[in-house]
């Protein structure tokens, strides 16, 4: 069949082709198609999040509550931005062992800087983002610039930064939290009625940056999608969104005299951060050239891609979203020590590589490792609920990860046999 897609150009060389075009019943028939040629996505993650909805509904009477659902959404907030955070650096094929130190120092900076020294904590934050920006360069020019592989380059970081970790924290072991405004992110709600208009402002979103990429690709003279597939995915929009807002309004304090009701106040700011990901990797010449890189560097290169930039930049990203997602954790806990992301790093690739991001670069989004994320948070939401050991948690979580990373590897095959056979 001849392909009668035209090339945009100028300013519209940024788009992103959805693929074949047509009506409903031929999108899906392409989707179908990409499936079994091994590009999943979330589609197992996704599945997987039903399959243990359902088990641990049946198993425990407090799994489907309206506490327990705002309960898992801020539990997995920390694992969730880590995920997105390594999702930059699995992308390009590379890995950081260092992502959950490096929240936990730069975070044991925040609060000593502020506790002890009394810099105000919006100056103190901004340290803290600083040193994890530093965190990526330093990685990045010893990965990019030097070449050595970033697994050395990390796990010497993992090591690193638990001492200085310890030296930060000092003989205390412990500082607690005392910044208001950081402890809300976990422990606060946002009013019901602003719960709604989030969701109106998600589906206003929604709807105008899928209006604007149809006009683009109009103008760039690329066929377009049935409108219907944007009317589905607005309705899904409402219908999901409509039933995570209406639960989370419900009044879930165990005294009828207290009410507490309303969106978590992380919810928002996880989804800011996601929306943004995703736009600089879906739209952007930059995301582009972070597939391009982790598809075949060596091809990247001879295109003109400065691939040591986007390695460099992919590390600055991965670090500095790591520092937020310290800020979820300390928020949550309410204090800081020195062994703060020593063992959530190994979680945070798990959950991006379970949700279907690929280990050997160039396949993923990240609402992939969202929704992986979600499954390892489930699972351990679940199995804690039922009072089971946290070595069942540990042997659950690695038969999933290897599952997904078996499921990744299989794809890949098959969409190689693929290629060659057309």
């Amino acid at each position: 069949m001849t392909d009668t897609r035209t090339t945009p150009s100028g300013p519209d060389a940024v788009l992103i082709s959805s693929g074949v075009e047509g009506g409903v019943r031929d999108q899906v028939r392409a989707w179908w198609h990409r499936v079994r040629g091994g590009e999943m996505g979330a589609l197992p993650a996704s599945a997987g999040i039903v399959v243990l909805t359902v088990l641990f509904a049946f198993l425990s009477p407090f799994f489907l509550t309206e506490r327990n659902f705002a309960n898992l959404l801020t539990q997995a907030a920390t694992l969730v931005m880590l995920a997105m955070a390594l999702t930059f650096v699995l992308l390009l094929g590379e890995i950081d062992l260092s992502a959950g130190v490096t929240s936990g120092m730069t975070m044991a900076l925040f609060v000593v800087l502020n506790n002890v020294f009394g810099v105000a904590w919006p100056l103190a934050l901004l340290a803290a983002f600083g040193a994890g920006l530093a965190t990526g360069l330093v990685i990045g020019f010893f990965v990019a610039k030097v070449g050595i592989p970033s697994f050395v380059v990390t796990l010497g970081l993992f090591l690193g930064y638990q001492g200085l970790a310890l030296t930060i924290i000092g003989d205390g072991g412990l500082y607690r939290l005392q910044v208001p405004e950081i402890l809300a992110i976990q422990n606060a709600n946002l009013p019901v009625w602003a719960g709604w208009v989030m969701l109106l402002v998600i589906l206003a979103v929604v709807s105008a940056t899928s209006v604007l990429d149809r006009r683009r690709r109009t103008r760039a003279g690329v066929p377009n999608r049935t409108i219907t597939l944007l009317w589905a995915k607005l309705g899904v929009v409402v219908v999901v969104g409509g039933a995570v807002v209406g639960v989370l309004s419900q009044n879930r304090s165990a005294s009828p005299a207290n009410e507490l009701a309303g969106v978590p106040v992380v919810v928002p700011i996880v989804l800011t951060i996601l929306w943004l990901g995703t736009f600089l990797l879906d739209r952007t010449r930059f995301g582009r050239y972070v597939y391009s890189v982790g598809g075949n560097a060596e091809a990247a290169r001879r295109a003109g891609i400065n691939v040591r930039l986007i390695r460099w930049s992919g590390f600055m990203l991965c670090s500095t979203l790591a520092v937020v997602a310290g800020l979820f954790s300390i928020s949550k806990v309410g204090s800081i020590d020195a062994a703060a992301g020593r063992e959530i790093v190994l979680s945070g690739v798990a959950a991006a590589v379970v949700g279907g991001v690929s280990l050997f670069g160039g396949r993923g989004r990240l609402l992939n490792a969202a929704v992986g994320a979600l499954v390892i948070a489930i699972i351990t939401n679940g199995l804690g609920l039922l009072n089971l050991p946290a070595g069942v948690n540990f042997m659950v979580t690695g038969s999933v990860l290897v599952l997904a990373a078996t499921v990744d590897a299989v794809s890949r095959s098959r969409a190689s046999g693929m290629v060659r056979r057309n």
